[in-house]
């Protein structure tokens, strides 16, 4: 009995129950293998699928920026290129219109100053012929007077 009995108290021996218990743990871990882990693949190849696809929208997206970045910075040239012409013009146009107005501003003054240069000596005239006109007689008596005195003094003298 002692050998059986050693037999039947080593735990290192397998007996029927560990054999009952692998063949449970094989099926279940058969069961597991075909209708567990074929979902759990399919949904991380999708996963795996979705993250490519984001990474592959991404990089498109990236390269379209990019495009349009281009196209901004090559409008906004154009479009500065297009100001400094368009404000070089402005600058033509006003130098070109302030010459015309400082033109016919001259040409005004200079007819302002024509039409007072006639003006005056109009006035000049006019006053010239007053004055001969008031101072003739009044050299004509003071004259008079001299000559009438000096007469008078030369007959008395």
């Amino acid at each position: 009995m002692s050998t059986k009995n050693t037999a039947q108290d080593n735990f290192l021996l397998p007996n029927g129950t560990f054999f009952a218990e692998l063949l449970i743990f094989l099926t279940v871990l058969g069961v597991i293998w075909r209708f567990v882990v074929p979902p759990i693949h399919r949904v991380l190849a999708e996963r795996e699928a979705r993250a490519a696809q984001t990474a592959a929208d991404r990089e498109t997206a990236r390269k379209a920026r990019a495009e349009t970045e281009a196209a901004y910075q090559s409008g906004l040239a154009e479009a500065r290129v297009a100001a400094t012409g368009i404000r070089k013009q402005a600058r033509e146009q006003g130098r070109s219109l302030l010459a015309e107005r400082r033109l016919a501003a001259q040409a005004e003054s200079d007819a302002q100053v024509a039409r007072s240069l006639t003006e005056l000596q109009a006035n000049a005239d006019q006053v010239t012929a007053d004055l001969r006109d008031s101072v003739d007689p009044l050299a004509q008596a003071l004259a008079d007077r001299v000559l009438g005195a000096e007469t008078t003094r030369a007959g008395k003298g």
